[in-house]
């Protein structure tokens, strides 16, 4: 039991990898607070994981008071907080044509500028627990694909909030900021993205060898492998570290001779 009588938020946790880490931290031990705007799926994962170990929180990160409210909402449930896991994005498509100031605001409002207020909500209560926070990037965040313009920026600025952070609330406060960068994972989303861009059903079995040596695509529960060394204390004093999660060296990467 790594996680063993900690409390963790995590939020866009309904699904895919959120959903995934939710899963191993009360396999490991932990209550957690689920968060999305799917509430069926919220209240399933509830019941799922058992309504005296998780509870469901239904709110829009892009508004000002919703970091508040899950805070309140984990300590009026569980009575302390001990992680956060900053794991919701808009993972949406654009580029320099498609994409205007409002849509751009708001993939930064729920993508960056989210993540640092739930953190400011939490870091109270974090200091009281020596926690930490795990805020989950992208592979994007170093440059991105040229559709996928606003989401990588935001990515890219959450890399830099989780070095600076790390740094100066482990110093100030005792709490640790860290980030993994997933690369490409198979999650519900992801395949229904895919399908709704024209792809066959199964377009997961046959990706390149070039993006998949390993014949596949990530899964969400190898994410949630890697997040439980971050949020238990095996991870010791490490703080504002950013570590890729790919199958892939993203630099000096050469394509499979043929």
């Amino acid at each position: 039991m790594r996680l063993a009588g900690k409390v963790i938020l995590v939020t866009g946790s309904c699904t895919g990898i959120g959903k995934a880490i939710a899963q191993r931290c009360v396999a490991e031990g932990a209550r957690v607070l689920i968060h999305g705007l799917e509430s069926d799926w919220g209240e399933a994962l509830v019941q799922e994981l058992g309504p005296d170990k998780a509870v469901f929180a239904h709110a829009d990160l892009a508004h000002a008071e919703t970091p508040n409210q899950l805070v309140d909402l984990v300590l009026q449930t569980f009575g302390r907080l001990d992680a956060v896991v900053n794991n919701a994005a808009m993972v949406v498509s654009s580029n320099i044509q498609t994409t205007d100031l409002a849509f751009f605001r708001r993939v930064l409002d729920v993508n960056t500028v989210a993540p640092f207020a739930l953190i400011q909500a939490a870091l109270p209560h974090l200091t009281k627990t020596n926690g930490c926070v795990l805020n989950i990037g992208s592979v994007n965040a170093w440059s991105g694909e040229p559709n996928l313009l606003a989401y990588s920026v935001s990515k890219g600025a959450l890399m830099t909030l989780t070095r600076n952070l790390g740094d100066t609330l482990f110093r100030e406060f005792g709490v640790r900021v860290n980030q993994i960068n997933p690369g490409w994972v198979l999650t519900e989303n992801e395949a229904q993205r895919k399908q709704e861009q024209g792809q066959p059903s199964n377009w997961y079995e046959t990706v390149s060898p070039l993006i998949a040596p390993a014949g596949r695509i990530l899964w969400p529960a190898e994410m949630a492998a890697a997040a439980v060394y971050w949020l238990s204390d095996e991870s010791g004093p490490i703080s504002g570290q950013v570590v890729d999660l790919e199958q892939y060296p993203l630099i000096g990467r050469n394509p499979p001779k043929h």
